[in-house]
């Protein structure tokens, strides 16, 4: 009875927020002038407020002149003085986070600043919104009568300089307010711990008893766990372990590659998936409805967009149109300003809109990781379209992969190169790899125009991975769990060597 009255309460507490969310979706492009004038305002006084005469902005065509479009690394001079202990240098109120990122498996990392804005108006805003979007779809959920599974990165939050950092998985678990963490498992000491498999085994300990109602984590890494879950307990599926599971919130990598594999293991009919859209910049967009592989764009956690389309861009050098601006079906690179204090901020993503009324969008991939070594423009959308349509062709299911090029060398025409491990390997390669190269075809006219005759481009080369590869990789680079990632298409042949290598 307690568990049922805690679901009444919580789900009455946030299905409020549902009436603020109708104003930006009624007034998307008014909501986003007054919080890009709002940010400027805010900031005006700071360093970089001055520079760049923050106090004369009026409007967006203001700011675009006066504000340039910038990368990380432009970026990182301004940050890495704030984590020194300097601050009012990009945003007006003391930063002390910093969320520790490479991406991908690079070993760089970034550190994102987190102010106490960004955290309480955005991350934590967003993680209510994503309960609230789910809750007033499924009105008869009993999502609070048992406990959410997070999933996070395998970090510690470090203090340094008078600053912490660790994972932004991390930096939101240590500032959770009570509710959330007493409805969350593993306990805040598990879900900190530092060393992935160890973690892993106390996550089991700790879970496999309790009354787990959903999950939350990015999929590859949630994947590993269930399968260890199933391994322990000797269950033929995860509704045996917990039967009252009902919704998996999803994000960080593309969920396609991975959705078989889910249902075969949560075999019920009623079970939700819902994919979320964040990062250490901030979070950006959650999906709205039931079914659906679209994300409503949230334009009110203090970021203001702006778009570049890729047929257009050159990094910093870009030009970036607003919101309004946007049209449908194009391949856009995403600029962010924030109140975390980024300016214009280029965050590497890819993005469609599937609909402007209201905004609506699918993540197509990264700026870098897409494959143009020949002008045949291949991106993450059409690489898992295509693999996807090659699996139903042969009755496949893909458990990693990554693409890198064949570079021409006089004697050979280029060429991709594909590393797969499979979950379950098609019964002819050949075939396989036939189905695949005829569906890039008939996805990407580029792609088909290179390889027209074989003139630019030769059928790609599959090797099929042994069981464990990536898994091997990312630990021999110190990156399992949390956001990091086998990176998908590459325009050099680093990933590929260094996998084949093993």
């Amino acid at each position: 009875m307690a568990f049922q009255i805690i679901n009444s309460i919580i789900s009455w507490f946030l299905k409020k927020r549902k009436h603020q969310i109708e104003l930006f979706l009624k007034y998307p492009i008014d909501v986003q002038n007054e919080l890009l004038l709002d940010l400027v305002n805010t900031s005006k006084n700071t360093e970089i407020g001055k520079k760049n005469g923050f106090a004369s902005i009026k409007n967006y065509r203001d700011f675009a002149e006066k504000v340039p479009i910038q990368k990380y690394e432009t970026f990182e001079p301004l940050i890495e003085r704030c984590r020194m202990g300097e601050q009012n240098i990009f945003w007006p109120s003391d930063i002390k986070w910093f969320a520790k990122s490479s991406g991908t498996t690079n070993a760089k990392s970034k550190f994102i600043p987190v102010s106490d804005d960004a955290l309480e108006y955005c991350h934590m805003k967003a993680g209510k919104d994503m309960l609230c979007w789910y809750i007033n779809n499924n009105p008869k959920t009993q999502l609070f009568t048992g406990k959410g599974l997070r999933l996070g990165g395998s970090s510690d939050v470090y203090r340094d300089n008078n600053s912490y950092f660790g994972d932004l998985s991390a930096i939101i678990i240590e500032n959770m307010p009570f509710w959330a963490d007493f409805s969350s498992a593993p306990s805040q000491e598990v879900a900190l711990m530092g060393e992935w498999e160890t973690k892993m085994d106390a996550i089991i300990d700790e879970t496999i008893h309790e009354n787990i109602t959903s999950l939350a984590g990015v999929p590859s890494w949630m994947l590993v766990l269930l399968n260890r879950i199933l391994e322990r307990t000797g269950k033929d599926n995860i509704l045996e372990v917990w039967p009252n599971l009902e919704v998996y919130f999803h994000g960080g990598v593309n969920f396609n590659p991975y959705r078989e594999q889910y249902k075969k293991i949560i075999p019920k009919a009623t079970f939700k998936y819902y994919e979320i859209y964040n990062a250490s910049e901030g979070f950006f967009a959650i999906q709205d409805r039931n079914h659906s592989k679209e994300l409503l764009l949230m334009l009110d956690y203090g970021i203001f967009y702006e778009f570049i389309p890729m047929e257009n861009y050159d990094e910093e050098n870009s030009i970036a149109i607003p919101l309004s601006e946007v049209k449908k079906d194009v391949n856009y690179a995403i600029v962010i300003t924030t109140n975390g204090g980024l300016w214009r901020y280029l965050i590497g993503d890819t993005v469609k809109f599937t609909s402007i009324n209201p905004y609506r969008i699918k993540i197509t991939g990264r700026t870098k990781h897409h494959i143009n070594v020949f002008g045949e423009e291949l991106i993450i959308e059409n690489a898992e379209e295509a693999l996807k349509l090659a699996c139903e062709k042969t009755e496949a299911t893909i458990k990693d992969y990554t693409v890198g090029p064949i570079f021409m060398d006089g004697k050979e025409k280029g060429g991709h190169e594909w590393i797969i491990e499979f979950e379950k390997s098609p019964k002819n390669v050949s075939f396989f790899t036939e189905m695949l190269d005829n569906a890039l075809k008939a996805i990407n006219s580029d792609y088909e125009a290179k390889r027209y005759q074989n003139m630019t481009l030769t059928a790609p080369k599959v090797h099929v991975a042994n069981e464990g590869l990536f898994y091997s990789w990312l630990k021999k680079k110190g990156k399992l769990g949390g956001q990091h990632k086998v990176p998908r298409l590459s325009n050099s042949r680093e990933f590929i060597e260094e996998l084949l290598a093993l």
